[in-house]
């Protein structure tokens, strides 16, 4: 079925979690773990002799941790793919931020505790799959079982820019920490509309990504809270394992969240919430769809564009995954496709369409 098998390097200090990986991977006909490693130290020492195809390496080791092994790995190879394999933990989740600003190319988070068979089968969905795409076999569906989409219709590369754009919603997933820290920097602190965000992530690094975002941004970026006003110049994360709406109260429109059934395999979901702001405002919706694995905010872009909204996508080659921007790209439903380094111009530049103000005035003249 396969012309090669993945080779799977293991690196994790916990006999138990190095057997049950080696297990685990073992079991599938498409990859053979062809080492294990306790520490960095050894890790590093059998790099040469088994030349893997990816690593899966844990964040927390004695001796040589995984950020330590990780940088070493990197000072020699740019393009091995690593994937950490990190704690449900305020320190895991930082250190896996860190690991993917250093150059890891994902992560999975560890199943809170041996026994849960259920917590383990999705670790092991999500990690097997994790290293088929990007250790070789490359998974195009890169998710659940694609659904038919029609074929790209013809259509303007620009629309008709019929109302002012009111609200931006992002949905991304796979590599986007570090795309979201190159594109929120982009937008001014008098940004006049709110950006809503989906970032596929579980609890606890949800809130340490917005709070490490924050820091970059000129903008306030926070992990959304249940009944919190969406304000101008303020960019909602999505909480890890829920769904975030919105809502509209009279003049105001307020977060809701809610832990609803995944959809696309994931909660928070894109989704959900582009369905919910294709309702909420209509016309006045501009999506970003982004680097991430999977599908998630296909539909969603469909009900955007049902209601005459706007829809930009992340391209291919600036992408880590170009699964869900793919999708959207493939179904005829973007209006543009720009790269990363553009998309913050992009976004600026639609926002600032049918717009009499100071802030679309300014944005003009710094573009003269």
């Amino acid at each position: 079925m396969y012309a090669r098998r993945i080779k799977v390097l293991v690196v994790d200090d916990s006999v138990v979690v190095r057997r049950l990986l080696t297990e685990m991977l073992s079991n599938d006909p498409a990859l053979e773990v062809v080492g294990t490693a306790a520490n960095g130290r050894m890790a590093l020492a059998k790099l040469p002799l088994v030349r893997p195809d990816i690593v899966v390496l844990d964040v927390e080791m004695p001796e040589m941790n995984g950020l330590e092994t990780l940088a070493a790995i990197r000072k020699s190879d740019r393009r091995l793919p690593v994937i950490m394999f990190s704690t449900l933990t305020v320190r895991g989740a930082s250190a896996t931020l860190d690991a993917l600003a250093l150059g890891a190319t994902d992560y999975v988070t560890k199943p809170s505790g041996t026994n849960g068979s259920g917590a383990l089968g999705h670790t092991k969905h999500e990690l097997i799959e994790k290293i088929k795409l990007f250790g070789g076999n490359d998974l195009t569906s890169a998710g659940p079982t694609p659904v038919q989409v029609a074929p790209p219709q013809a259509r303007p590369r620009q629309p008709s820019y019929g109302q002012a754009v009111e609200v931006i919603a992002i949905g991304i997933s796979t590599g986007g920490p570090n795309a979201l820290a190159e594109l929120l920097p982009c937008f001014p602190a008098d940004l006049p509309v709110p950006i809503l965000i989906v970032q596929h992530m579980p609890p606890v690094f949800t809130k340490l990504l917005a709070e490490r975002l924050d820091t970059k941004a000129q903008i306030r970026v926070e992990e959304a809270r249940a009944g919190e006003m969406v304000k101008p110049g303020t960019a909602l994360l999505a909480p890890g394992d829920f769904h975030m709406t919105v809502e509209r109260t009279g003049a105001d429109v307020f977060i809701r969240t809610n832990q609803g059934a995944p959809e696309n395999s994931c909660r928070p979901a894109a989704d959900v919430l582009f369905r919910s702001v294709a309702a909420t405002y209509g016309p006045g919706t501009l999506a970003a769809v982004m680097t991430g694995m999977g599908q998630d905010g296909l539909r969603g872009c469909e009900e955007i564009r049902s209601v005459g909204g706007q829809i930009v996508v992340q391209d291919e080659f600036s992408s880590v995954v170009w699964g869900m921007p793919g999708f959207v790209a493939r179904a005829g439903l973007a209006d543009q496709v720009v790269p990363l380094s553009a998309l913050g111009t992009e976004i600026i530049s639609r926002v600032c369409k049918r717009r009499n103000s100071a802030f679309a005035a300014r944005q003009q003249a710094q573009q003269l």
